[in-house]
């Protein structure tokens, strides 16, 4: 980090299904988006911040869409949280790669694949200078990623929340779709519920609200961005109660 010190001590990074898909539109995970994501974690990780991640399951099954379609939604949701555990299995895979620690737990036991989520040895696990990836979501139907990953964030006591997404911020509306988009510099959660911005759900914004959980989004994409995130640079868009 050429000298900068980062400003956090404990985050939860979040990532969606989706951004291990890199720039193809076909379902899957591309190894050399994984491996750019994970050198960066890594990273920050050797730098002494301890790090969470939450990982989405869309670029392998979506339980909302399949639900849509008539499937069982309680069926699709579990689908979909297995698609999460085997994104948090190849995130660890990569993360290794770089000679930094991993465990992968999940609210969903199974013990040959990752360990069950049991609060205090995740809190032990980031204090050894492991890599914790939250795998199955809540391990409940009807929740998202995002709300995983804004209950996880509380659970371990996590300084702030990363969203990376593929825009560089929250907007008034879609920036792909809308050229004269603004983007928001800081905002509520209460405003970001009011304004249904589709950021997070309104369970994750709730949450990290009561629990005053700061959430920063900025552009996974662009190479270099966590750690300006983690250094402290006003990048992206900061979501914080008054």
């Amino acid at each position: 980090m050429n000298g900068e010190h980062p400003v956090y001590k404990r985050i939860l990074l979040k990532l969606s299904g989706e951004a291990l898909m890199g720039g193809s539109q076909r379902l899957g995970i591309d190894p050399q988006t994984v491996d750019r994501i994970c050198s960066e974690v890594a990273e920050v990780a050797r730098q002494g911040v301890q790090v969470g991640l939450v990982i989405g399951g869309g670029n392998i099954f979506r339980g909302l869409s399949a639900s849509a379609r008539g499937m069982d939604r309680v069926t699709a949701d579990n689908m979909g949280m297995l698609a999460t555990v085997i994104n948090s299995l190849a995130l660890q895979d990569y993360l290794e790669r770089y000679q930094v620690k991993t465990r992968v737990m999940t609210a969903i036991k199974m013990e040959e694949l990752a360990e069950p989520f049991i609060r205090r040895r995740a809190v032990h696990h980031l204090e050894k200078g492991y890599i914790v990836v939250f795998g199955a979501g809540t391990g409940n139907p009807y929740f998202t990623t995002d709300t995983a990953a804004a209950l996880r964030a509380i659970e371990i006591q996590a300084d702030v929340i990363l969203k990376a997404t593929r825009v560089d911020g929250v907007y008034d509306k879609d920036p792909v779709l809308y050229p004269d988009a603004v983007r928001f510099i800081r905002l509520t959660p209460e405003e970001c519920i009011h304004r249904q911005l589709k950021v997070m759900d309104t369970t994750a914004f709730t949450l990290c609200m009561e629990n005053k959980l700061p959430i920063i989004v900025y552009n996974l994409n662009e190479p270099g961005n966590l750690k300006k995130v983690i250094t402290g640079e006003p990048i992206g868009t900061l979501v914080k109660g008054e």
